[in-house]
């Protein structure tokens, strides 16, 4: 799949997913999950005197959690184990067996490491966003993350972005998180182009797939875990492993 240009004779702005896009962020946050699902899964072991089976991070975190909503990835990863868990409330303790609390559990798990260790990022992706804005383009940030903007003030590339559509943005509007498009879309609208000449960019599978959903212009498939063929089966109509490949 040869790469194509993205100019503004085409196109009005792109998109951004943030974990595994902008930053090297993926690993915290498998990390993160990999801790509060095995405290929570080693605890219920014990409990019930079944057998205990860890959170694996090279299968689960890809198949379940990647580039979902938090209460998603909950949902998902406990539903492959049949665990069926009360929903709570969005404001639940992180000591609460909810949906919510074991998101808010892993929120704190994950605010522990970027604090500590901060965050790497995707050298391609920050040089191709100041190469797109200069030539003109709008940027926004569309993640399922709630802890984005921590992540890109951790970062230092605020400035980089006209617009961030996250996790608290989908909470607070109703948002469907992804594979479903309305983040994206909500991302177009609030910038005030047509979806068909914007671009998204994504390197998980539910990502394109939420771009192909909105009909966007251009789904740009970010290959960073080997897994090209996986993006372009799913909705990527590109796939590069740098992106200053589509410099304007």
């Amino acid at each position: 799949m040869p790469p194509t240009r993205v100019t503004p004779e085409q196109y009005d702005a792109v998109l951004f997913d943030l974990d595994g896009v902008l930053t090297a962020t993926a690993n915290v946050h498998a990390a993160a999950w990999k801790r509060t699902f095995d405290e929570f899964l080693r605890r219920r072991a014990r409990e019930s005197g079944a057998g205990f089976t860890p959170f694996d991070i090279g299968s689960d975190y890809v198949r379940y959690v990647d580039g979902l909503l938090r209460q998603d990835g909950v949902r998902t990863f406990l539903a492959s184990r049949n665990i069926e868990l009360p929903e709570g409330e969005p404001g639940d303790s992180p000591d609460l067996d909810t949906v919510h609390g074991i998101g808010n559990r892993k929120t704190e798990r994950f605010l522990e490491v970027l604090a500590t260790d901060g965050v790497d990022l995707y050298e391609d992706a920050v040089a191709w966003a100041r190469q797109v804005r200069a030539a003109g383009l709008k940027t926004a940030v569309v993640s399922a993350s709630k802890n984005c903007a921590a992540a890109l003030r951790a970062a230092r590339i605020e400035d980089l972005f006209d617009l961030r559509v996250d996790g608290l943005v989908a909470a607070r509007l109703g948002l469907a998180g992804k594979p479903a498009p309305d983040t994206f879309l909500e991302a177009a609208k609030e910038l005030g182009v047509e979806p068909r000449r914007a671009v998204v960019v994504e390197d998980a599978i539910s990502g394109v797939q939420a771009g192909r959903a909105g009909d966007f212009g251009l789904v740009v498939g970010v290959a960073r875990k080997g897994n090209a063929e996986q993006l372009a089966e799913n909705g990527a109509d590109v796939v590069v492993t740098d992106l200053r490949e589509l410099a304007p």
